[in-house]
């Protein structure tokens, strides 16, 4: 008997949707991104302002930020428990369970935040003096460290409303609604961006406050963003149904607790030894001079703003997985992370040709010196050149997450970053002469073995469990 030609090959089925399914997937993911986007396109119009004032300013801003990166990734760690069982609760249409999960990310937060405050207000110089390497120019180091002492206090009053921003904008994604948080991240970074303007150069009448100007309009546009996203919920709670009744009580089940918190602890230090993991990358690299720090900074920056594709496909990933999951749909799960999959790689294909081309042009924006640029301008093409493995085991790891497989994906993160990148980039800086730009290929390309891991725990289909039934 021979097969229907009209019927697609079965792989095909697999790794390739319909118009429909793709349809479905963009009305999640462009939002996001778009935001995502918008948002790196003003942090990168943020660090050039920085960047006006001084290279030594800028270094500090970034080393700040990188600090700063290490709560911001705890948040997200921490609230990404209760998240998976949110998108499972709401995909079995209970309300009250995504109650339950949004009390439990505030409790969460709540304590990240006490932990970051007595951290940073404490260790703040300690912290930030370790990425300072510069014995030929001392006055030099003492001046990075000055800006970036000044902007992480300031930074400090941004905790509050970044977390709770967060574990509502998280809900409401997690509930199919990504317009909200969109809107209010385009409004909140157009406000940072204006006063920005207004705050380091000092126009209009306002004080001219450098850093201390871009660490202020930071925290404003981020209680902007808070107060949009908990009126526009509150003021529309027969459309997010989470949202009534929601502070009438903050108990939460105790078995349902114990549940997220042994789900969900492992994503907490994950993201912790993560982001802390990463910080240290840049930790060793910046041991080859403060110039590296300054080019880390520009490539980092425009690096993100390309990136925002494998991250809004990530967030795609989680909530379309984790709904087919708390369906009980395991045949839609397993399509649906593997369709995700080949479709963000052809968006991260197209990206990085795009990111090759303007790789030289964007550091000419900043005025620092040649070598800076020209650093900078290698790594950004190493990372193109690297992304698809990036978009891979982004893939890979949030449809683990999807299906609670904390425990997997703590080793395929935070376990691997720290096993493998870390040991790596220490010992190529520290005991070899090999050029930073090549020790950055090096660290980038041990991805590799991520992909490999990946792709077995994918395909043996490990992360499909309802933990909701």
């Amino acid at each position: 008997m021979q097969r229907d030609l009209r019927s697609p090959h079965p792989l095909r089925r697999l790794l390739i949707g319909d118009r429909s399914f793709y349809a479905m997937v963009l009305a999640i993911v462009v939002p996001i991104m778009i935001q995502n986007a918008i948002t790196n396109s003003v942090n990168l119009l943020d660090n050039i302002m920085v960047g006006q004032v001084g290279t030594e300013q800028m270094s500090g801003v970034s080393v700040a930020n990188q600090l700063m990166f290490v709560f911001n990734l705890c948040v997200f760690g921490g609230i990404a428990g209760a998240g998976i069982f949110s998108a499972q609760f709401y995909g079995a249409n209970n309300q009250e369970g995504v109650r339950h999960c949004f009390r439990y990310k505030l409790y969460v937060c709540a304590l990240l935040i006490t932990g970051a405050l007595c951290i940073f207000l404490f260790g703040g110089r300690f912290l930030i003096t370790r990425f300072l390497h510069d014995e030929a120019d001392p006055a030099r180091v003492e001046l990075t460290l000055k800006h970036g002492l000044a902007y992480l206090r300031i930074m400090l009053a941004g905790l509050l409303p970044f977390a709770l921003t967060q574990v509502y904008a998280g809900t409401l994604r997690e509930s199919g609604e990504t317009k909200l948080p969109m809107f209010a991240g385009i409004t909140a970074v157009f406000v940072n961006l204006l006063f920005n303007y207004l705050l380091i150069f000092g126009h209009l009448g306002f004080p001219k406050l450098g850093v201390e100007g871009a660490a202020i309009a930071t925290v404003f546009s981020r209680y902007v963003e808070l107060a949009i996203v908990v009126s526009y919920t509150h003021r529309h709670e027969e459309r997010y149904r989470f949202a009534k009744g929601l502070y009438r009580t903050l108990r939460i089940p105790r078995d349902l607790a114990k549940e997220i918190t042994m789900k969900g602890m492992p994503l907490l230090v994950n993201e912790a030894l993560w982001s802390s993991g990463m910080t240290m990358l840049v930790q060793c690299y910046s041991v080859r001079g403060l110039n590296v720090v300054a080019a880390m900074n520009i490539s980092n920056t425009i690096s993100n703003l390309f990136a925002v594709t494998i991250f809004s496909m990530g967030s795609a990933t989680a909530i379309l997985v984790g709904q087919s999951l708390g369906a009980n749909d395991m045949d839609q799960a397993r399509t649906r992370a593997w369709r995700l999959t080949v479709f963000s790689l052809a968006v991260t294909v197209a990206t990085l040709i795009v990111m090759n081309i303007v790789a030289p042009l964007i550091p000419r924006l900043y005025p620092t010196s040649v070598e800076v640029r020209a650093l900078a301008t290698q790594f950004l093409r190493i990372y193109a050149f690297c992304m698809p493995l990036f978009s891979f085991c982004n893939s890979a790891y949030f449809t683990l997450r999807s299906g609670g497989k904390t425990g997997i994906t703590f080793l395929f993160d935070s376990g691997y970053t720290w096993a493998i990148a870390v040991p790596l980039a220490w010992c190529l800086v520290h005991l070899t002469d090999m050029p930073v730009a090549m020790i950055y290929l090096c660290v980038q390309l041990a991805d590799l073995i991520k992909c490999a891991f990946g792709f077995i725990l994918m395909k043996k289909g490990v992360w499909m469990n309802n933990m909701v039934e």
